[in-house]
C-alpha cells in the first residue's frame, strides 16, 4: 500500500519541482507485484515474481513539457534528478496545449470504496497457487487420446498508486486480481495440431473459479476437429462472447482523442450522429463495485461518471483528454474507457445460433487488421458452420471482411451472456450480411 511517509514524498517533490522552475506539476506514486506460474504438461516450466515501486513526474515548464521517473525515492537523488529534469525539458519544443486539466474536472473524493483489493492478498501460499495451475494441466493431461500437450497458468498481482497535482489533485487508487489459464493442444488430421483455450479472472481469491478451466480448454479444443473451409458466401455471423470485444476496439479507438486530433479516424466528425444500428448500445459504468476496471478518476485525475457512449446508434462522445481538448478548442471529457457494458439481450449464445438458419458462429480471430483511417477491415476467423440454427461443420482458414461501419450498421442482436469478470462487458453478437471469404 501507499504509506503516509510515501504520499509526503510525493507532496514534497512536487513542492520541489515547483520551488525550481516548474509553473506546473503532476507527481504519481505506484507500487505494483505481481507472480505467475506456468506449467506444461504437469511439470512446472517458468515462475516469475515482480515488484516494482517509483515515482513519475509530469513537468510544465515555460511552456514545455517532459514526464521523467525514477525508483531511487531518497530526497537526497531526487533533488538532482528534479533538477537536472526540469533543465532537460528546457530544451525541448515549446506546446502550450500541454496543460493540467482545469480543477473543477477533478474528482473531489466522498464516494464509497469501489473494494478493489483484497486484503487477503499476502495470504496465499506459493503451495497453493502452483496446485491451482496444476489442477488445470491435469485436467487436460491423458483426459483425451487426442491431446498432444496442455499448458496452464496462476497469476497474479497488486497494484497501489497516488497521484497529486499543483493545482489541486489528490487521490490514491488500489487493486488486486487472480488469474487462472489453460490450453490444449490435440493431434487433428495431418499435421493439424488444433489448439483451444479457457481462463478465468477475479479480483477476489476466493471468488476466482478454480474448477473446469482444463476441461473446457480441451472440449473447445475437440470442438475443432475435422475444421475446413467452407463456400464462400455473404451471411449472418454470430460472434460469441469471449471474442466479441475484438470488433468493438476498432470501434472504442477510433473515437480517442488523439486519433481524432490527428484526423486518423474513421469516427472522425460523427459526435452525435446516427452511425450504426438500434441495437448499438454501450454504456461505460465507471464506478461498479468490485469489477475490474472500476475507478473514480483517470490518470490526469479528471473524474469518471457513468456515460452513454452509443446510444440505439448514436454517437454520444468522445474519449478526450486534456492535451487532445486543448489542440481541438473542445471539452475535456475523459482519457480513456473504464467499463463498458451493452444492455442484454434476451438470448444467449445458443438462442442467437437457433435463430440463423444459415451462417457461422465465430469462436476465434486469426490475424487480420482494421484500418483506422477508413474502418476497412479482414480478419481471419475460425468457428462452426450454422445449418438450421445448430452448429455443425468446424471451420477455419476463413476470412470476414468489410468496413466497420456497415458492419455495426448490420448489428441485428446483443447477447445476454457478457462475461462480468471482464472490463469489457461485451456479449454474443449477431450481425447480418457478412462476408465471408473461403472456398
Amino acid at each position: 500500500m501507499i504509506t503516509k511517509s510515501q504520499k509526503n514524498l510525493a507532496q514534497w517533490a512536487m513542492d520541489y519541482a515547483m520551488k525550481n522552475g516548474c509553473q506546473a506539476a503532476r507527481i504519481s506514486l505506484y507500487n505494483n507485484s505481481n507472480t505467475s506460474f506456468e506449467i506444461r504438461n504437469m511439470k512446472i516450466d517458468s515462475l516469475q515474481q515482480a515488484s516494482e515501486n517509483g515515482l513519475s513526474l509530469q513537468l510544465f515548464v515555460d511552456g514545455r513539457f517532459g514526464s521523467i521517473s525514477t525508483n531511487r525515492l531518497v530526497k537526497e537523488e531526487l533533488e538532482k534528478f528534479i533538477k537536472d529534469g526540469i533543465d532537460s525539458i528546457r530544451y525541448l519544443a515549446e506546446d502550450k496545449a500541454r496543460t493540467l486539466p482545469d480543477e473543477s474536472l477533478y474528482y473531489k473524493g466522498g464516494l464509497p470504496d469501489l473494494q478493489l483489493y483484497d486484503s487477503k492478498f499476502n495470504n496465499i501460499r506459493p503451495d497453493d497457487k502452483v496446485a491451482l495451475a496444476m489442477k488445470v494441466c491435469d485436467e487436460i493431461m491423458g483426459k483425451d487420446e487426442h491431446v498432444v500437450s496442455s499448458n496452464s497458468s496462476y497469476s497474479d498481482g497488486d497494484s497501489f498508486s497516488y497521484i497529486v497535482s499543483s493545482n489541486g489533485f489528490d487521490g490514491d487508487a488500489s487493486n488486486s486480481y487472480f488469474s487462472l489459464y489453460g490450453e490444449a493442444s490435440i493431434k487433428g488430421e495431418g499435421d493439424a495440431r488444433p489448439s483451444s483455450y479457457w481462463h478465468e479472472s477475479s479480483l477476489y481469491y476466493d471468488e476466482l473459479i478454480k474448477d473446469g478451466i482444463g476441461r473446457k480448454a480441451l472440449e473447445s479444443a475437440l470442438r475443432k476437429l475435422g475444421q475446413k473451409k467452407t463456400a464462400s458466401a455473404k451471411m449472418p455471423m454470430v460472434v460469441d462472447y469471449l471474442n466479441a470485444s475484438r470488433l468493438l476496439s476498432p470501434i472504442i479507438s477510433a473515437i480517442n482523442g488523439s486519433a481524432i486530433q490527428q484526423k486518423n479516424s474513421f469516427m472522425l466528425d460523427k459526435l452525435q450522429q446516427k452511425v450504426f444500428s438500434d441495437k448499438m448500445t454501450v454504456l461505460d459504468e465507471p464506478h461498479l463495485m468490485k469489477s475490474s476496471g472500476a475507478r473514480y478518476f483517470d490518470n490526469e485525475g479528471v473524474a469518471t461518471n457513468r456515460l452513454s457512449v452509443f446510444d440505439a446508434g448514436v454517437l454520444n462522445i468522445y474519449y478526450i483528454d486534456s492535451y487532445n481538448a486543448n489542440k481541438l478548442d473542445c471539452r475535456q471529457t475523459v482519457s480513456s474507457p473504464s467499463i463498458l457494458t451493452m444492455p442484454a439481450g434476451t438470448k444467449n449464445m445458443d438462442g442467437l445460433v437457433a435463430s440463423v438458419d444459415k451462417g457461422i458462429l465465430v469462436t476465434g480471430f486469426n490475424g487480420g487488421n482494421c484500418n483506422a483511417t477508413t474502418g476497412d477491415f479482414s480478419y481471419g476467423i475460425e468457428g462452426f458452420l450454422i445449418e438450421n440454427g445448430k452448429t455443425t461443420q468446424p471451420v477455419n482458414e476463413m476470412n470476414i471482411t468489410g468496413n466497420m461501419l456497415l458492419l455495426w450498421r448490420n448489428l441485428i442482436e446483443t447477447g445476454n451472456d457478457a462475461r462480468l469478470s471482464s472490463n469489457w462487458r461485451i456479449p454474443s453478437l449477431l450481425f447480418d450480411n457478412i462476408d465471408f471469404s473461403g472456398m
